[in-house]
Formats: C-alpha cells, structure tokens, sequence
C-alpha cells in the first residue's frame, strides 16, 4: 500500500469548505454524474470525468464513506487493479490574524489484484509525485470554489 499526503491553508473556514467539498453540483471544470439519490452523506456515490496529469481525461468513480462535517470526509475510489481511499481533514486556524482553514488531503492506494502490485512496483514513485501534483490541484481548486462561493453569498 502506497499514501501520498498533501496539506494545504485555505483562506476560508473549514464549514464553507466543507459545503463547497460536498456540493456536487459545483465541481467546476468536472462534469459530474450522481448516482445515488438522496442528501450528501455515507453511501453517496458518484462518477466524474477528471483530466489525466499526461493529457486526456478519465472517468473515476466515488463513494462517501464517512462524512464529519466540517471536519473530515473520506472517500473510496476503486481504480484498475488497486482500490483508492481519499481522506480530506479539514481544520480551522488563525493565521496571520485571519480566519483559514488547514486542508489535508491523503490519498491511500490499495492494490486490488495481482497486476496492481505488480504496476505498484513498477510506477510507485511515479505514481505517487503525480498524486501529488492532482492533490495539490484540487487543494487550489477548492480554495478558487471557496472563495467564488464567498463572493456569490456575499
């Protein structure tokens, strides 16, 4: 099993992250289809069409697993050969005598099949430096949807 974590200060509270992290209908540049009806929570699943770090785009599946709002929100992703769980913790802090939020973002993969170890072996730490990079993405998509969000209330 591999982990790739990446942190992140959000000039926003944890709540109005949290509300732009789990509203579907916001997801910016991702199109988004919800497979399950209902509110927001465990059991929630949905597929999305995410752009590929080499160019291209790719469909993912998600499926709430555990939902603490404001605080933590983890997913579940099963992927070819290996099974991904996306843990976003979400904190507020003062910095710089500002209302912000610390945003961890931690991305577990799970090899599913004799293949998946096997391409683990052979592209983790390749895997992981691309992890990263998405990671810190959506950490700066997020805090864009925020602060968008914010102008739209305000």
């Amino acid at each position: 099993m591999s982990t790739v974590a990446v942190n992140g200060v959000v000039a926003a509270s944890a709540a109005d992250l949290w509300r732009v992290l789990t509203d579907l209908s916001r997801c910016g540049d991702r199109p988004v289809r919800l497979l399950t009806p209902g509110t927001f929570g465990p059991g929630t699943s949905w597929r999305e069409i995410r752009r590929r770090p080499g160019g291209g785009t790719m469909a993912e599946d998600f499926v709430v697993l555990a939902a603490e709002p404001p605080r933590r929100l983890v997913l579940g992703s099963p992927g070819d050969g290996v099974d991904y769980r996306i843990t976003w913790t979400l904190r507020d802090i003062r910095r710089r005598g500002r209302r912000c939020a610390s945003v961890t973002v931690t991305v577990r993969a799970q090899p599913a099949a004799v293949t998946g170890r096997a391409l683990a072996l052979l592209l983790g730490g390749l895997a992981a430096r691309a992890a990263e990079r998405v990671l810190r993405q959506d950490i700066a998509a997020l805090a864009a949807a925020a602060s968008a969000h914010h102008a739209d209330v305000a």
